[in-house]
Formats: structure tokens, sequence, C-alpha cells
């Protein structure tokens, strides 16, 4: 996968009617502190499209990236740590829950997870969430530069099972850093997302 362009297209807030895309999208979703801006933006080669802040919760909206026009990237509003109030974050759970529902193009959901740490309930919920939805969710596990090299498979097996994944679960440990683990996830969108049908 090669980035030539992309733009942040729309933004949906918590009254917001969403978009009918007709390209494919992906969707990530992940705790306010995991690093999905640092990610999303580490996919798109860009600094800093996705805003990314010191201060966990900032995207408090659904944002659609158009990439190459071929296909949307779908930043969701991060949940756990967020400073705001219990009525507000029902609302967030309430437009992720929507959008995984309602979404018609939606070809796969990246959950990320930071490697450092055993999933949180946050994490849980929204793992099952995702699998409620009819999807098979994609772990990213994210932070891997900040783990020793020979703690990784411990700590992808801690993941595993405190979330309890399908078998075949895919997971793909990335470095906001290093950018490691960059092409393993291009590689699974030329593959599985945009695979041309055959004539």
């Amino acid at each position: 996968m090669i980035i030539k362009n992309v733009a942040r297209e729309t933004v949906c807030g918590i009254t917001s009617t969403l978009p009918e895309n007709t390209l494919p999208e992906i969707a990530f979703a992940g705790k306010s502190n995991v690093g999905k801006s640092s990610l999303i933006n580490g996919l798109m080669n860009r600094k800093s499209l996705a805003r990314t802040s010191s201060q966990p919760g900032k995207t408090q909206t659904i944002n659609y990236y158009n990439i190459n026009d071929e296909l949307y990237f779908v930043d969701l509003p991060g949940y756990g740590f967020a400073n705001v109030s219990v009525e507000v974050k029902a609302k967030w759970g309430k437009m992720i829950e929507n959008y995984l529902q309602s979404s018609k193009v939606l070809k796969a959901v990246f959950l990320l997870i930071d490697i450092r740490h055993k999933p949180g309930a946050n994490d849980v919920q929204m793992y099952e969430w995702i699998v409620a939805s009819g999807y098979k969710p994609i772990i990213i596990a994210t932070k891997l530069d900040k783990i020793n090299r020979s703690q990784i498979q411990k700590q992808i097996k801690l993941i595993k099972e405190t979330l309890q994944v399908e078998k075949g679960t895919l997971v793909f440990p990335y470095s906001a850093q290093t950018k490691q683990g960059r092409e393993e996830i291009y590689d699974f969108i030329d593959q599985h997302i945009l695979v041309k049908p055959e004539e």
C-alpha cells in the first residue's frame, strides 16, 4: 500500500448523521491514551492530520480520513481515561455502537491495546462489542518500543488470553516511534480490504 493522498473528509459528533460512504472503511478503536492518533498518522504518513494530545480523550468525534480515494480510515472516540462525565461517556459508547452496527461498508475493525499492560475492562467490553456487531477484531499492540524484545510474545499471549480472542485472531505489534509493524498492517489492508474482485 502506497499512500498518495489523504484528507480528513467528515467529522461526526454525537448528534451527526453518519455518512453513507461507498468506499470500504477500516475503523480504529482504542483507549484514550493507547496511541490511536499516532498509529493513524503513521499509517497515513502524516505528522499530525489525526490530532494527538498529551491530554487523553482528545478524539470526541468520529473522524473519516479518505485514503487515496480507495478507502476510509475511521477514527472512533477514545474510551476509558477521558476526563468527561458518565453521561457523555455513555453517549460516546452509543455513537461507537451505532457506527459499528450501521456502516454498510465497514470491512475491518482494528482494536488498539497497549502491549505493556493487561487489557482493562473497557478493552474487554470493546472487544465484545465489536464481535457482537459481527466483526472479527484485528488487534494492534501499540507502544512496542517501550518493552524488551524478549517480552513481546509473553505480552501478546496475555492480551489474547484476557480478551479471550477467537482462534486465528491477528495481532500486529506496532511502534509509533520506529514504525515497526507498519508494513504488516499495509500488507493486511492490501490483501483483505483493497483486493479487487476477479474479472
